[in-house]
C-alpha cells in the first residue's frame, strides 16, 4: 500500500530478541516476532551470552515479524535497534567477536569494580568526575577483568562495543555509539557527553582501549545503510537506514513519550528501572540514581 511507511524495530534483551513492523503513517504495529537467547552462567556471578545467538535471533524475529505483518521486507525504510545496556562486546581488527559478551547482570567483576571505584576516590569522587557511581554491572570493570583474566584476548581488542552498538556494526559495518547507551559504560562523562579517555589509559597505558572506542554520534544521526549481504540475509531493503538506536531504557523513554519533564516511566523486565526526563544534568548525590543521558538530547536520571 503506497500510504504506508514501514520500519523495523528490534529489541535485543537478556532473554531474547523481539522485532516489530511499524507503519509510521497510521502508528500501527502490523506484526511482531521473537526468538530467545540462553545465558552462560556460573556460581561466581558470571552472566555471559554468545553473540551469535543475538544475530540468529535478530534474523528469526525479523522474519517472523514480516510474516505476521504480511509485508515485503523490501518496503522497510529504516531499522532501529534497542539493546540491553552495559554489556561488553570485543572485536578484533577483522570485526570478529573475541569472546562471549559479558552482560549487565554479570557480577563476576565486582572485585575489579571495587578497585576502580577506589582508584577514582570513592562514590563521591566518581559522581563528581563521571556523573555516575560505577557499579559492577557497568562496562568499565569488564575491561579490567578481561585484561587480567584473558590477556591474550585483551591484546587483540580493536573495537569495544555495547550490545546495541554491536548489532548496528553488524548491520552497517560502522563502529559508533550514541550518548544514552554510552553513559552506562562507566568511562563516559554524562555532563560533557565525552569519553573519559584518562580512565581507560589508567587501565591500560598502551592506549589500546582508547583506540578501540567507537565514534560518538548524536542520537538523531543515522549510523548508515544496511550492508547488502545482511540485507539479503534478513530479506530487507538494502537502502534501509539504520538509526542510532540506544539502550533499552533510553528507547523505552522515547516509546512512552518520556522526552520532556513531567513523565515517569517504570520498566519491569529482567531488571527494574524508574526514570524521568531532565533537560540538564542534575546529578543526584544518591549513588542509586544514575544520571544517564537520554537518547533524545537530554538526561534520564
Amino acid at each position: 500500500m503506497p500510504n504506508q511507511q514501514l520500519f523495523l524495530g528490534i529489541d535485543c534483551g537478556t532473554q531474547g530478541t523481539k522485532a516489530i513492523i511499524l507503519d509510521a503513517v497510521s502508528g500501527q504495529v502490523l506484526g511482531q516476532g521473537a526468538a530467545s537467547h540462553s545465558l552462560i552462567s556460573a556460581a561466581n556471578g558470571r552472566r555471559e551470552q554468545d553473540t551469535r545467538q543475538w544475530l540468529e535471533a535478530f534474523a528469526t524475529a525479523t522474519r517472523r515479524a514480516l510474516l505476521a505483518a504480511r509485508v515485503d521486507g523490501q518496503s522497510i525504510l529504516g531499522i532501529g535497534v534497542s539493546g540491553q545496556q552495559h554489556g561488553l562486546v570485543l572485536l578484533d581488527d577483522k570485526g570478529q567477536v573475541l569472546r562471549p559478551a559479558k552482560l549487565w547482570c554479570d557480577t563476576e567483576t565486582t572485585p575489579e569494580n571495587d578497585r576502580l571505584l577506589a582508584h577514582l576516590g570513592g562514590e563521591k569522587a566518581s559522581l563528581e568526575r563521571l556523573g555516575v557511581v560505577i557499579a559492577p554491572g557497568y562496562t568499565v570493570s569488564k575491561l579490567l577483568w578481561t585484561k587480567e583474566q584473558h590477556p591474550e584476548v585483551f591484546s587483540r581488542i580493536a573495537h569495544i562495543l555495547l550490545p546495541h552498538d554491536y548489532l548496528n556494526h553488524w548491520l552497517t559495518g560502522r563502529s559508533c555509539s550514541e550518548y544514552g547507551d554510552a553513559s552506562g559504560t562507566g568511562y563516559f562523562n554524562v555532563r560533557t557527553r565525552q569519553w573519559d579517555v584518562q580512565l581507560l589509559c589508567d587501565i591500560d597505558p598502551s592506549g589500546r582501549l582508547q583506540a578501540a572506542l567507537p565514534e560518538l554520534i548524536d542520537a538523531h544521526q543515522a549510523v548508515g545503510t544496511i550492508l547488502p549481504g545482511i540485507a539479503e540475509h534478513l530479506g530487507i531493503n538494502p537502502r534501509a537506514q539504520v538509526s542510532s538506536g540506544g539502550g533499552d531504557n533510553m528507547m523505552g523513554a522515547i516509546g512512552t513519550g518520556n522526552i520532556q519533564p513531567g513523565a515517569i516511566t517504570m520498566s519491569l523486565g529482567s531488571s527494574g528501572t524508574v526514570y524521568a526526563y531532565a533537560d540538564r544534568p542534575n546529578v543526584a548525590p544518591d549513588a542509586a540514581v544514575a544520571t544517564f543521558c537520554s537518547s533524545s538530547g537530554g538526561w534520564l536520571p
